[in-house]
C-alpha cells in the first residue's frame, strides 16, 4: 500500500523594493485636485452684471418710457386684435409658403429641364423683388385685371367675378407673404434633401422602391433634421415681416401701434415698446417650439438626446440637495 503524498512548501519570493514612481503616484492621487482658477471669467461676468444693472436702471428710471402708459396699452383690445391678425397672417403664409416651397424644391430636383427652369425662375424672381414692392403690386393688380375668370385656357370662360371682391387687403397680404415665403422655403427644402447621403438613395433604388416612396420614407425623414432649424429661422423672419403689410391698409400689430402712435403723439415711445415686447414674446415662443422640434428629430442621429434646460435645472437642484 502506497503512502499518501506529502505537501511541500514552496517559498514565495519576497517583493522587491517599490519603484519610486508608484509612491509618487499614490501621493498625488491622495491629494485633492484644486480647480483651475480663471480670473478672467469672473472679471468678464462682473463687467456684464454692471452693464445689465445700468441698462435696467436706465429703463426703469427714465420717465420718457412712460411705463404706466405701456401697461395701459399692452392688453388693450385694439392691440390684441392686431396681434391676432399677425398670428393669422404668419400661420397662413407659413403653411402655404412651405407647401409651395416643397413643390418648387421637387421641381428643381426633377430630371425634367422645363420643370427645373420654371422652379429656378420662380425662386430667382421672388427673391429679387422686395416684399414691400410685391405687396404694393398685388394691392394694385386690380388696375391691370378688373375681372377674373375661370374656364378653358385660351377658350371660353365659365365663371367671372370682380377682382376687387376677391383680392381684399387680407387676401393680398396672405398671397404676397406666401409667394415670397415659398421662394425661400424652396431653397431650404432643396438643401435639406441634398444633405441626405447618396448611398441612401442608391440603396432604395436597388430595393426597387418607387420614387415617391423614396421621398416619403427615406429622404424627407432624414432631410427634416436639416430643414427644421433653417425654416424655423425663416418663420421668425416671416413673423416680423408681417409688419410690412400695413402699407396695404391692413392693421396688424405694427399697423395698430403705428396708427395709435400717430393719433397719440405724446405716447410714441411706450407704444413702440408695446409692439417690441409683443414681437419678443412671439419670437421667444417660436424659439422654444423650434428647440423641442429639433430635439425630437435628432433622436435618430444622436445616441443620447441632450437634456432640456428644465431637466438640467432639476439636475442642478438635485445636486445641491434642494429637490429629489
Amino acid at each position: 500500500m502506497s503512502s499518501p503524498p506529502t505537501l511541500c512548501a514552496v517559498p514565495v519570493p519576497s517583493a522587491g523594493p517599490e519603484p519610486p514612481g508608484e509612491a509618487r503616484l499614490r501621493e498625488l492621487a491622495a491629494k485633492k485636485v484644486a480647480p483651475l482658477r480663471r480670473p478672467g471669467r469672473w472679471v468678464a461676468a462682473a463687467v456684464v452684471l454692471v452693464l445689465l444693472a445700468q441698462l435696467a436702471h436706465a429703463l426703469i428710471t427714465n420717465p420718457v418710457f412712460q411705463w404706466d402708459v405701456f401697461g395701459y396699452w399692452f392688453f388693450r383690445p385694439v392691440i390684441l386684435d392686431g396681434l391676432l391678425l399677425t398670428l393669422e397672417l404668419t400661420g397662413l403664409a407659413a403653411v402655404f409658403g412651405l407647401v409651395g416651397g416643397i413643390v418648387l424644391a421637387l421641381l428643381r430636383l426633377s430630371k425634367n429641364p422645363l420643370l427645373q427652369a420654371v422652379s429656378w425662375a420662380y425662386v430667382w424672381i421672388f427673391r429679387s423683388i422686395p416684399l414691400i414692392v410685391l405687396l404694393l403690386f398685388l394691392a394694385n393688380v386690380t388696375a391691370l385685371y378688373s375681372t377674373l375668370s375661370l374656364g378653358i385656357p385660351f377658350g371660353p370662360s365659365f365663371i367671372s367675378f370682380s377682382a376687387t371682391d376677391v383680392l381684399s387687403f387680407f387676401v393680398v397680404a396672405v398671397l404676397g407673404l406666401s409667394l415670397n415665403e415659398a421662394a425661400y422655403a424652396a431653397e431650404i427644402v432643396r438643401a435639406g434633401v441634398l444633405s441626405v447621403d447618396q448611398g441612401q438613395l442608391e440603396a432604395a433604388a436597388a430595393l426597387g422602391l418607387p420614387r415617391s416612396r423614396q421621398y416619403r420614407r427615406i429622404i424627407l425623414p432624414q432631410a427634416t433634421r436639416a430643414i427644421v432649424p433653417a425654416y424655423a429661422n425663416q418663420l421668425i423672419g416671416l413673423l416680423k415681416g408681417t409688419s410690412v403689410v400695413y402699407i396695404t391698409s391692413l392693421l396688424e400689430l405694427f399697423g395698430v401701434v403705428e396708427t395709435q402712435a400717430s393719433t397719440n403723439s405724446g405716447q410714441i415711445i411706450p407704444l413702440l415698446l408695446v409692439g417690441t415686447v409683443w414681437y419678443i414674446i412671439l419670437t421667444s415662443v417660436l424659439s422654444v417650439i423650434q428647440y423641442y422640434v429639433e430635439r425630437f428629430f435628432s433622436r435618430g442621429a444622436l445616441r443620447t438626446v441632450p437634456p432640456t434646460p428644465f431637466q438640467r435645472f432639476r439636475a442642478r437642484l438635485r445636486a445641491l440637495g434642494v429637490a429629489r
